[in-house]
């Protein structure tokens, strides 16, 4: 009897969407000239990491008033002009691009395939098939037992007035940014408190407005790069709740010779290779936001793994890797060994926090390598240990063939690009970082379960996928096994029947 399940072949065209949620957080916080609210709105952190050395790299966009604001972000040593530099923006967009999770999409294909050609391969072009498709130091000089802040350097990078202070009680810290015109967020003295007592030092990166283009009230900032030799390798993120309104976002990209994960927070993998509903094609984000809120849900303060994979690769790629230029410009220039693109990982951490979620810094640690989320045919929604690093946030939206079928014996659920070559377009809105949560119906978008995070589809799975063949061999064991009860049924009261007619 012909087996009612196929094997699925894997097509190599894809469609990937870069319209992940937007990080909301920052590793320091935001203090302005008066009293004027800020709004911490999005940052994007990539680090570095190669023995001691760390390169911390950080976009920021900016909410406010168009007058004098800065940045307070703790560091462990004194920073100098060497150490500091301005980034281009696309260098950030790029890494987003090649971790963001990925919606891929399948088309299934013609059912009643085109006989071979022998000769085709013989003719020019043929290949036998069809075509597929701000200073100082405060204090009263006369008064000297009360604690001093001091400059230990300043310098100019870019659009950015850079101070790096020393301090030795927080509310002097305080002190000297008020004294210097600076409104700082209620609790700032208390949240420096451990900072200052670890003997840590504090960058003060204090923009001119006039040097910045603003567009709508947002100031579209130069990213900031600066590195350090320190044992722990840590991102100061407690600062960031002081502009915090309410859950904040955050996303770490640390691109090292080993994966990263952090090592004081629970941490999990992303669930992936899940199948969707045709209609999530174009709510991606909408849908993500569900995904990744209920993972979140489902464990509390957790940071999200979501990408582990070589810099040098990707499958599927959403354009070129990064390249050794880029590397360096995000911190390969100043490692102790500057390595190749191939002997990197970038991983990408996700996470969301407040006031009453984060306690302490994220500490991060190398861990061992993960696979996931690949078009491997295996059908696994988590990562699993492996030798290299192959892991992602990847989605899978197929559409099946719904013009006539015109052949007795069509060959249905064979996967692949877009009939006739032709990739379609999304709608521009699917790429809007403003996602609406909360109104996705997370299991009627999904065509598989996500058993790790207790979510249970309900969207039908398609004729032809793995899920679909699932149902269909279970749908045909429950029939084999009714028939098998009815046939025996009949047998006895057909044997019964017999018997009476015998006596």
């Amino acid at each position: 009897m012909e087996s009612v399940g196929k094997w699925i072949f894997w097509a190599a065209l894809m469609l990937t969407l870069t319209a992940a949620p937007r990080a909301r957080a920052f590793c320091g916080f935001y203090v302005a000239q008066g009293d004027k609210k800020l709004t911490n709105d999005a940052t994007m952190v990539v680090m570095m990491r190669e023995g001691t050395r760390t390169v911390l790299a950080m976009q920021n966009d900016y909410a406010g008033p168009p007058e004098d604001f800065a940045m307070v972000v703790p560091v462990p040593v004194v920073l100098h002009q060497e150490n500091v530099k301005t980034l281009p923006h696309e260098v950030f967009a790029h890494v987003d691009l090649q971790s963001t999770p990925r919606l891929v999409e399948y088309w299934e294909q013609d059912p009643c395939p085109l006989e071979y050609d022998e000769n085709a391969d013989n003719k020019e072009g043929g290949t036998g098939t069809r075509a597929k498709g701000e200073e100082g130091s405060m204090g009263n000089p006369n008064a000297r037992t009360r604690p001093l802040v001091t400059i230990e350097a300043r310098f100019a990078v870019g659009e950015y007035d850079i101070v790096i202070l020393a301090a030795t009680d927080s509310m002097a810290l305080d002190g000297w940014l008020r004294q210097n015109g600076y409104h700082i967020p209620e609790g700032a003295a208390e949240v420096l408190r451990p900072y200052v007592a670890a003997g840590s030092l504090f960058f003060v990166a204090k923009v001119d407005v006039h040097k910045v283009a603003f567009a709508g009230g947002r100031a579209r900032l130069s990213p900031l790069r600066f590195h350090y030799d320190a044992d722990r390798f840590s991102l100061p993120v407690r600062l960031g709740l002081l502009n915090s309104g309410g859950n904040q976002d955050l996303i770490v990209h640390i691109i090292a010779s080993k994966r990263y994960d952090v090592v004081n927070y629970p941490h999990v993998t992303l669930p992936t290779n899940l199948e969707l509903d045709e209609s999530v094609r174009t709510r991606f984000p909408e849908f993500f936001a569900a995904l990744f809120d209920q993972t979140m849900e489902k464990n509390p303060r957790a940071v999200v793994t979501e990408y582990a994979w070589s810099v040098s690769s990707c499958d599927p790629c959403p354009g070129p890797t990064l390249s050794s230029t880029e590397l360096d410009v995000l911190g390969g220039d100043v490692l102790p060994r500057r390595g190749m693109a191939g002997q990197y990982v970038l991983t990408r951490l996700h996470t969301r926090y407040s006031k009453d979620t984060l306690g302490e810094d994220l500490v991060f640690a190398e861990a061992p390598p993960i696979e996931g989320g690949r078009d491997d045919g295996s059908g696994r929604t988590g990562a699993v240990p492996a030798q290299l690093d192959n892991f992602q946030g990847r989605y899978i939206v197929r559409h099946p063939w719904k013009a006539p079928i015109t052949c007795a014996s069509p060959q249905r659920g064979i996967w692949g690009g877009p009939p006739y070559g032709d990739r379609p377009v999304l709608p521009p809105n699917t790429r809007d970082p403003a996602v609406e949560r909360g109104k996705l119906d997370l299991g009627g978008a999904l065509r598989t379960d996500a058993a790790a995070i207790g979510v249970q589809h309900r969207a039908p799975p398609l004729e032809g996928s793995d899920a679909a063949d699932d149902s269909a061999r279970g749908r045909f064991r429950a029939g084999m096994s009714y028939g098998l009860l009815f046939g025996a049924a009949l047998a006895m009261v057909v044997t019964a029947r017999s018997r009476r007619r015998e006596r």
